[in-house]
Formats: C-alpha cells, sequence, structure tokens
C-alpha cells in the first residue's frame, strides 16, 4: 500500500510538471509580447501588410507572416493527406503481413530525419528542380516549402490514421462483406466513416507539424515577407521569422518584443486549431 501511495505521488508529480512547463511557457510569452503593444496599437499590428522591422520608422505588419504561414501549411496538407490517408488505408486494409511490415518501417522512418537534411536538401536539388519544370525566377518559394512539409507531415498522418482505422471492430468488415460488399466498398464505406474522430486526429497533428516547423521553411521558403500572390513566390512564415530576427534583436527592444507578439500569434492559433477538431471530434462521437 505504502508503495503504491508513493508511485501515485510520482505520477502526480510529473502530471503537475507538465502543466507547470506549460504556464511557465504561456506566461513567459505573453509577459514579452504586452510591451509591444505599448509602443504598437493591436490593429495595426494584425491589419499591418508590412514587416520591415529595421526600417525608418519601422513596420510590424503581421499580414505577410501570416498569409505565408497559411499557404505553406494548406500546400503541405494538400500534398500529404491524400498519400497519408491511401498509405494508411493500404496498411491497414489491403497490404499483405510480408508487405506491411516492410513498407511500415519506411513510412515512419522519415519522422526520424532531422528537418535540417529536408531544407538541405530541398535548397541543393528541389529547389533547382521546381525552378527548370515551372520556369520561375526562383525555386526557394512556397511550393517547394510545401512539398517538404507534406513529406514531413505524411508519416504522422499515416500512422495516425491507421491505428485509427486499426481500431474499427472486425465484425464491422465481416458484416460488410457477408451482406456481399467488396473489400474495397468495406474500406471506403464501412472502416473510413467509422474512423473518422481518428483520422481528424491525424489531420489536425499533421497542421500543427506544418505550421510549426522552423529550420526546412527558413531554408526553403525564400524569405520575403509579403503576401504572396502566388504559391511559386518566396514566402516568410512566422515560425521562419522569428528563427531568424531572434538572435540579431536587442534585448528588450521593440523588435524584441514583436517576435514574442508573433510568437503569441502561433500559439493562440495553434489552440484555436485544436479546440475546434476537439469539438469536431466530439460531435461526431
Amino acid at each position: 500500500m505504502k508503495r503504491e501511495s508513493i508511485i501515485e505521488i510520482l505520477l502526480c508529480t510529473v502530471s503537475l510538471f507538465s502543466l507547470v512547463s506549460l504556464m511557465g511557457i504561456v506566461l513567459s510569452i505573453f509577459g514579452e509580447a504586452i510591451p509591444f503593444f505599448r509602443e504598437v496599437p493591436f490593429l495595426d499590428f494584425i491589419t499591418g501588410k508590412r514587416w520591415y522591422p529595421t526600417s525608418e520608422p519601422p513596420c510590424f505588419g503581421l499580414l505577410p507572416l501570416l498569409a505565408g504561414s497559411i499557404v505553406v501549411t494548406i500546400g503541405a496538407m494538400l500534398v500529404s493527406l491524400p498519400i497519408g490517408l491511401g498509405t494508411a488505408l493500404y496498411l491497414s486494409e489491403f497490404a499483405k503481413p510480408g508487405v506491411r511490415e516492410i513498407l511500415k518501417p519506411f513510412v515512419e522512418l522519415l519522422a526520424g530525419i532531422p528537418s535540417v537534411i529536408y531544407g538541405f536538401f530541398g535548397m541543393v536539388i528541389l529547389a533547382p528542380l521546381v525552378q527548370k519544370i515551372f520556369r520561375v525566377p526562383v525555386g526557394l518559394n512556397a511550393f517547394t516549402a510545401s512539398l517538404l512539409l507534406g513529406v514531413m507531415t505524411l508519416p504522422t498522418i499515416a500512422s495516425i490514421a491507421e491505428d485509427a482505422l486499426n481500431s474499427v471492430p472486425v465484425t464491422l468488415r465481416e458484416a460488410s462483406l457477408a451482406l456481399g460488399a467488396t473489400k474495397w466498398e468495406t474500406a471506403t464505406r464501412i472502416v473510413l466513416p467509422a474512423a473518422k474522430s481518428g483520422i481528424l486526429t491525424s489531420i489536425v497533428l499533421g497542421a500543427g507539424r506544418a505550421a510549426g516547423e522552423t529550420m526546412t521553411v527558413l531554408m526553403v521558403a525564400g524569405g520575403a515577407a509579403v503576401i504572396p500572390r502566388s504559391i511559386f513566390q518566396p514566402v516568410r512564415p512566422i515560425t521562419a521569422t522569428i528563427a531568424a530576427e531572434m538572435g540579431e534583436v536587442a534585448m528588450g527592444s521593440v523588435h524584441y518584443h514583436a517576435l514574442f507578439a508573433l510568437a503569441a500569434v502561433l500559439f493562440l492559433s495553434t489552440l484555436c486549431f485544436n479546440i475546434l477538431a476537439e469539438r469536431i471530434k466530439g460531435r461526431e462521437g
């Protein structure tokens, strides 16, 4: 009994440590972001179309950075979602055990490759290829970043979606096949709808991975803080801006607090997105 009490206290301590860590991160981000809004009006920040913190006077407009993040995230999901769900469906419903044992580790291996390797591959090989094929002025753009982020998020979507498909009771499959449905009809009309909640979770986590990725977009997105009018135009997402400028900014300056304001926007966006996904999942359940 004493041992169980000790284990319970340890588990409670670990849980509280996670909560305290999260609260510390939130307080540090918003604590450093608040002084920025004493210098720059909130509406000017969220509606500004220019991000030139070193100009005179400096411009701290969120829109070009937010637009860059949205473009590369949507582009990444357009790449990874059909491939990831298709891979999960094949591994769960159609692949033979031997093929599954070979293919699944290769898919999961993509998640273990450092993001800087993806970025280096994009700069050296993919960007010149995109520039040549589509005849664009520069290969470092939103399209290249979307392709790489799509590959990076693919194992997240495929693994979680496959687990969701495998959790569907076998009796549903057997009943569908007994009624004369083909294996394809059973997979697409019975298994997929039954696993909607898990698939939605995979999409949320995949989108979060794409939106929060830093090094790859810093290396291949082009670094132009402008509102993109084409997917082949260079962009600068919020994460890349924070990573590129935080090391050179003077601590305590307006620019310094502006980067924390960007971090606060990124945090709130991710939080709202996850809350919305949880509500949808709960409604479907």
